[in-house]
């Protein structure tokens, strides 16, 4: 397969897979590929991007005849230690520098483990037949779904067809993509815990990949408490005996410090830390991945970018829907857990961190880390707490949070949760960092808003009144849905008089670009393909996480605090709005923010 292509341009498909947004400005990379008596030196152009980086290879002999040391062999999920392919392919070495050498084709097999559940139907199915669509995948691939449930192929792909959708500007080919993309996609029934199973899924495997170099990446759709069962069964049986297996393993990563590390110790039994890709969507969102590019790439906003100028920063989450039966799996967890732990914290850490050395993976996770050991530990008294009841409007009754036929009648569960945060470093020190996230509430939302300090000895704060907090600048940011960047400013109205008005300087996404935005899963699997780890979880990162919040949880838990109650519908609880006073910041999407395209 080609290293790039005109829709979709990849970087090669052997490992490692060089950074998309790698810059290497002093110099070039250099990589060696060892064969017995020849050593190739592939050099990456030091400019340009990674996906249509030139490559220039130098053919040299080596001085010395000596056979190469050969590494013993370990475990079959580590016999790659880094994600890295031993070999290259004659096909990518001719892409390289036109040099004729007798090797394998690669393969990519993709195995989506809990290929029933409702994840895998919704979301990553959808995802790769939409890279698929993009020709972003390689050349020779197969997608497996394995599951326990007993299905055929045509069950699967007719499962799967449903939840297809194209392009919005590309339709005119989608039938015939969608029949090409389903002859991909295979399935086999199996239990998550039988090696038997995974040996048989590993003999199709075989089958496919016809005697190519085969990389594998395996999906694991399924509940945490089974991670360690298929892991080990697809180590021992299925992965790949001559290229990279990584494993791409969802959320939640425990529910504390110590359930996660247990997590991450067992995986680790099987797996290098290079091979776990643990994913959490949110960093895969257009506007979560554009916030280093606004900060970075633009001289206006990183010199403000600190506690000289902002005065508080809010991260918001809100779903207009309740648990819509999944009470069951909820309760266990809560909202501090499925959102405010991950999600809300890892958009916070890109947000807060320093200018990272390079935009290597390594280099953005280690800033993300040192943010977040910077951070007090949360407190109880900067948590507020809720629960929605039920509530009538419009004459449509809306369940409480308990009417979930799933939930306790007692639950004390957190429906919605707000928090104020703190970063004890030179950059951010006495900055509150406030979080609200919640389910049942009057819109669905998600955005990170930037509140600036007032402007000193302000000559026209008579124009404003007594309310100078309407009359600071806000940058807002977001997320979902209609995506947009926009800055709030004061401005003179037209006219003889002097009369102000608060207006957007606004980046709508839809007006201005016409491209559809991908989906979140679709650049994350891409990346996993790729061994680009930028948005993926590291261990380290994931305990720091967890040591924030882990003291507060247990508090909670064993205090059994009683959350207040707010009706669905609504904008949660009012405590939420007595902790931002607290810290004299008002919550900036308490009124409709009008902007135009």
């Amino acid at each position: 397969m080609a290293l790039s292509s005109p829709k979709c341009p990849s970087s090669s498909h052997f490992a490692p897979a060089p950074s998309r947004h790698r810059r290497s400005m002093a110099s070039s990379s250099i990589s060696s590929i060892q064969s017995p008596a020849r050593r190739y030196f592939v050099k990456r152009s030091a400019f340009g991007s990674a996906r249509s980086r030139q490559w220039n290879v130098v053919y040299m002999r080596e001085a010395s005849t000596k056979e190469p040391v050969t590494t013993k062999k370990e475990v079959p999920l580590k016999n790659v230690g880094n994600g890295s392919v031993p070999k290259i392919s004659s096909e990518e070495l001719k892409n390289l520098g036109g040099i004729n050498v007798s090797e394998k084709e690669t393969t990519v097999s993709i195995t989506v483990v809990g290929a029933s559940g409702d994840l895998a139907k919704k979301k990553i199915f959808p995802a790769l037949f939409a890279l698929y669509y993009e020709d972003c995948l390689p050349e020779h691939f197969t997608i497996f779904g394995y599951a326990r449930s007993k299905m055929t192929d045509a069950e699967l792909r007719s499962m799967v067809s449903k939840t297809l959708t194209c392009r919005i500007d590309k339709r005119e080919n989608c039938s015939d993509k969608m029949e090409q993309f389903l002859k991909r996609c295979f399935y086999h029934s199996g239990q998550y815990d039988s090696e038997d199973n995974f040996a048989e899924l590993d003999k199709k495997l075989k089958e496919h990949e016809a005697g190519r170099l085969s990389n594998r990446l395996f999906y694991l759709s399924i509940p945490p408490n089974i991670f360690i069962d298929v892991v080990k069964c697809a180590s021992a049986s299925a992965s790949s005996a001559n290229g990279w297996t990584r494993v791409i393993v969802e959320k939640p990563f425990g529910r504390d410090s110590e359930s996660s590390a247990a997590l991450t110790r067992g995986l680790k039994q099987y797996l290098n830390e290079d091979q776990i890709f643990r994913i959490d969507h949110y960093l895969g969102k257009e506007l979560v991945e554009n916030l280093s590019v606004l900060r970075f790439s633009n001289l206006v906003f990183e010199p403000l970018w600190s506690r000289q100028y902002i005065r508080n920063v809010q991260l918001i989450f809100s779903e207009d829907f309740g648990t819509e039966g999944r009470g069951g799996y909820f309760d266990h967890y809560g909202i501090i857990r499925d959102i405010m732990q991950n999600h809300l914290l890892q958009i916070l850490a890109l947000f807060a961190m320093e200018t990272p050395v390079s935009l290597d993976a390594e280099d953005i996770r280690n800033e993300k880390v040192k943010v977040l050991r910077s951070m007090r530990p949360l407190l109880v008294e900067d948590v507020v707490v809720g629960q929605y009841k039920s509530h009538t409007k419009g004459g449509v009754t809306y369940p409480a949070y308990i009417d979930d036929k799933t939930v306790p009648n007692d639950s004390v569960t957190p429906t919605f949760a707000a928090a104020a945060l703190f970063i004890d470093n030179a950059r951010w020190d006495g900055v509150p960092f406030l979080m609200k996230a919640g389910k049942a509430l009057h819109t669905k939302r998600a955005e990170i808003r930037v509140q600036f300090r007032h402007v000193p000895g302000n000559l026209y704060k008579k124009s404003f009144g007594t309310d100078l907090d309407r009359a600071t600048n806000e940058l807002v940011i977001r997320v979902q849905p209609d995506e947009a960047i926009y800055l709030k400013i004061n401005n003179k109205i037209p006219g003889l008089g002097m009369r102000l008005d608060r207006s957007n300087l606004n980046l709508h996404y839809a007006a201005r670009y016409s491209k559809e935005i991908p989906d979140a899963y679709e650049r994350l699997l891409l990346d996993a393909i790729e061994g680009e780890r930028r948005l993926f979880i590291r261990s380290d990162e994931l305990d720091a996480a967890w040591a924030l919040f882990t003291p507060l949880l247990k508090e909670l838990e064993e205090k059994k605090i009683a959350p207040e109650l707010y009706p669905y519908g609504s904008r949660g609880p009012v405590g939420a709005h007595y902790l931002a006073a607290k810290y004299n910041v008002r919550w900036g999407d308490l009124g409709s923010d009008h902007y135009q395209a």
